[in-house]
Parts: structure tokens; C-alpha cells; sequence
């Protein structure tokens, strides 16, 4: 993403040799483009993404928000907040032998990461497989890794044809926007298709649901110049503008919006499907945290404790049971729940119920349940339930997805 901000005019050079300067100074020269979205110390020190960087970048008929995941599994939490705000998922392949393999295999972070975008509605996907240079361009290795992938994709649920892949060599530049530099010689003598530009200008915006009541999820908090509190967050349904009064769920608090920027630009409103920052006064900042949703005080989202979801069971170990404790993931919220009851399995095609009151779930298995939310004790003292702003699927789409997760590994997802 560092090379293609930079191919694309969004990096300049100042701020490119800054990055190259000072990354080989700590030892870790390979990373310096990397360091375009891995701003903080600690990502630089690592060497790994831990948090969403938010950039964007223009090509010839596409504005395109990049919101940069972490892959690494300690961090699945903010890769889950990422994958929730976006609208199509790009998955970069390390082609280096062994690199592959190691995230495909069971319980590796490629599989994790592409159930986990599909089941938060991403449909669009393009596969780039890079690091070719480091296997020689060899073309049988590329095949190999599409022939491995593609099956589990469609048995993901991505369609073939929302689906493309793109061999790319990101560190010399290789077939990002073009394939004219000298180093893409070895490449071209068996590609011939698009750039990986060429994909990210086919892909489809989807459609927005700016008719609906406004709905967005606060993704960051922080503290900015003068009065105002900054929040960032992905507007999921309906339109907001400066000087609107929004409540702040959970909670009785509402706030005024002050301004509002999209892409470091100040501007007067900003509908669904947009990743804007908005700058809020006439509230104590302590009110404001990661997870809690903004909408009008006229049409609130409710708030719920318990609820039924119709989830999908993933490629477990150990069955799941009634009064498994899990975590409930919605948004950028992470909450202990308890599946309190297995309502009944279902048929994955029609829907229909094939049995009722179950009394374990296994891998593959669509069932409804109902999810009820814990009590969390914090050093001794044990506080109750906080009820959770959350719409069923049908009254809106984003704010009725959910995952459920154990023992550091995805197990179900689903919808309210």
C-alpha cells in the first residue's frame, strides 16, 4: 500500500526518503514502505501493523479509502473494526515458499481474515500475490497458490465473478499501476493482464443507504485543537451536516456537530458510506468511546441486552453449546456474551428449520440462537449488564452483523 500511495502521487519524496532514512537506521530498511501507513513507534519497532491506518488515494475513476488491517492474529480485534467499515477487501499473498502455506493452513490468518470480511458483507475481493520477485516470477508458483485459493473462496461465499487476481511485486513497484519499469521484464514474458490499478477502478460502489436514519459507529476517539472532540467513524446509513444535534447511545448524553472533514477536507455534510471525522462540542469527551454509535435523537437505535442471531458455524474443534461464553464482536465493540440458548438448526439454502432446541452446534451448521450479554467484573467489584445499540439485519444491514469469537479463534458469525 506504501508503494502504490507512492506510484500514485499520494507519498512524496521528502516524506519517502524520511520513512527509508530512518527505518534502516533501526535495522529494518525493508519496512520503509510499510512506514506510509505503520505510523507509531511501537508498529515501527515491531515491524507489524497493530492498528487501522486510514489513507486514500485517486486513480482515474475511483476515490478509494484505504483502511490498512493488521494481519498479524494477536490484533484480529482491530483487523474485525477495519473489515467492518469496508465496502471491498484487498488480500495480499506472501508468495515466498513456506510464507503461503504457513497463513493457509488450519488456523492460519488467511483463512481467518477472508471468512471474517465475508461474513461482515464484503463481497468484492482481489487477491494480490506479491513477493513474486523473491520466487524468481515463476508462474507454476503463482498458479498454484490461485488453484489453492480459489475453491475455499467460493466455499467462503465469494462469487467467482466479484473475485480477481493480480501478481504483483510491490518493493520494486512491479505491476501496481503499470508494468513499464525494467524490473517487470520477467513478469511481462507471461502476464498480460491488468495492474492492480486497472482492479481497484472495476470494482463496484455499492449502493448507499442515505434515506435511512443516520447510524454511525465511532471507530476513534481523540482530542483535538480548541472545545471540539474528534470522533472517526463509517457512516452507515443517512446523511449528517455541521451544526446537527446526534445522541450518543449507549447513553442520554447528545452532542453538536461542529465540522465535519472527509480526507483532510473541510466540508458542510457527508452521507452513508463515507469515513468522515467529526469534530463534536457541548459534550464531556469522557462520554465519547470506541463502539458507541451516533444517530438523531428523534430515531434511536435500540438498545439491547439479549437477542436471537442466526449464525453460521465455522471450521471448529470443540462443538458449541448452550451457555458457551464467547466474545460478541459488533463494530468496533468487543463484549463478553453467553449463547444462552440453541433455538434451532437450519437448512443454509432455504432457511427452514431443520431442528428444533439442538443441544450441540458443529462446524458448518447454520443455527438461530439467542445471545445474552455478560456481566464483566473489573479488580473485584462486579458492575451489570451495559445494554449495546444494535439493529436487527433487516432494519440496516451494517449495524445488524455480528461475530462471535473463542479462545483466540472465530467461531460463528451471523445477523441480529
Amino acid at each position: 500500500m506504501g508503494r502504490l500511495l507512492y506510484e500514485l502521487g499520494k507519498l512524496d519524496e521528502k516524506t519517502r526518503l524520511s520513512n527509508e532514512r530512518a527505518s534502516s537506521k533501526i535495522g529494518k530498511s525493508s519496512f520503509s514502505w510499510a512506514w506510509s501507513l505503520d505510523g507509531t513507534t511501537e508498529e515501527r519497532e515491531r515491524g507489524i501493523t497493530m492498528d487501522i491506518a486510514l489513507q486514500s488515494l485517486t486513480t482515474e475513476y475511483r476515490e478509494v479509502t484505504i483502511l490498512d488491517a493488521p494481519g498479524h492474529k494477536d490484533f484480529i480485534p482491530n483487523m474485525i473494526s477495519g473489515a467492518s467499515q469496508a465496502d471491498c477487501a484487498l488480500l495480499v499473498i506472501d508468495a515466498a515458499r513456506g510464507e503461503f502455506e504457513a497463513g493457509f493452513q488450519r488456523g492460519g490468518q488467511t483463512r481467518e481474515h477472508l471468512l471474517l470480511v465475508r461474513s461482515l458483507g464484503v463481497t468484492q475481493l482481489i487477491v494480490a500475490i506479491n513477493k513474486l520477485d523473491q520466487v524468481e516470477w515463476d508462474e507454476v508458483r503463482y498458479n498454484e497458490i490461485c488453484d489453492i485459493l480459489r475453491p475455499f473462496l467460493i466455499q467462503s461465499g465469494f462469487s467467482a465473478s466479484k473475485t480477481a487476481f493480480v501478481p504483483v511485486g510491490a518493493i520494486q513497484g512491479v505491476n501496481l499501476v503499470s508494468r513499464d519499469n525494467a524490473d517487470s521484464s520477467a513478469l511481462s514474458m507471461w502476464y498480460s493482464g491488468p495492474a492492480l490499478v486497472d482492479l481497484l477502478n472495476k470494482l463496484e460502489p455499492p449502493t448507499r443507504d442515505i434515506t435511512a436514519p443516520l447510524r454511525i459507529p465511532i471507530s476513534n476517539v481523540f482530542k483535538s485543537q480548541g472545545s471540539s472532540t474528534g470522533v472517526l467513524g463509517r457512516i452507515c446509513s443517512g446523511i449528517v451536516q455541521v451544526g446537527e444535534r446526534l445522541r450518543v447511545l449507549p447513553g442520554d448524553e447528545t452532542a453538536v456537530v461542529k465540522s465535519i472533514d472527509i480526507d483532510q477536507a473541510s466540508v458542510p455534510w457527508a452521507a452513508a458510506g463515507s469515513n468522515a471525522t467529526l469534530y463534536l462540542t457541548a459534550i464531556d469527551p469522557v462520554q465519547l468511546n470506541i463502539g458507541s454509535v451516533l444517530c438523531p435523537s428523534h430515531n434511536l437505535v435500540p438498545m439491547v441486552t439479549s437477542f436471537t442471531a442466526r449464525i453460521i458455524v465455522f471450521d471448529i474443534q470443540t462443538p458449541v453449546t448452550a451457555g458457551a461464553s464467547v466474545e460478541l464482536f459488533h463494530h468496533s465493540r468487543d463484549l463478553p456474551a453467553t449463547i444462552s440458548k440453541l433455538l434451532s438448526t437450519l437448512d443454509r439454502a432455504s432457511g427452514k428449520v431443520i431442528k428444533n432446541n439442538p443441544r450441540v452446534l458443529t462446524k458448518g451448521i447454520s443455527a438461530e440462537v439467542e445471545i445474552t450479554l455478560r456481566t464483566t467484573s473489573i479488580s473485584g467489584q462486579v458492575s451489570g449488564v451495559r445494554a449495546v445499540p444494535m439493529e436487527t439485519f433487516t432494519a440496516n444491514k451494517d449495524m445488524g452483523r455480528i461475530l462471535l469469537r473463542k479462545g483466540g479463534e472465530t467461531i460463528a458469525a451471523g445477523q441480529c
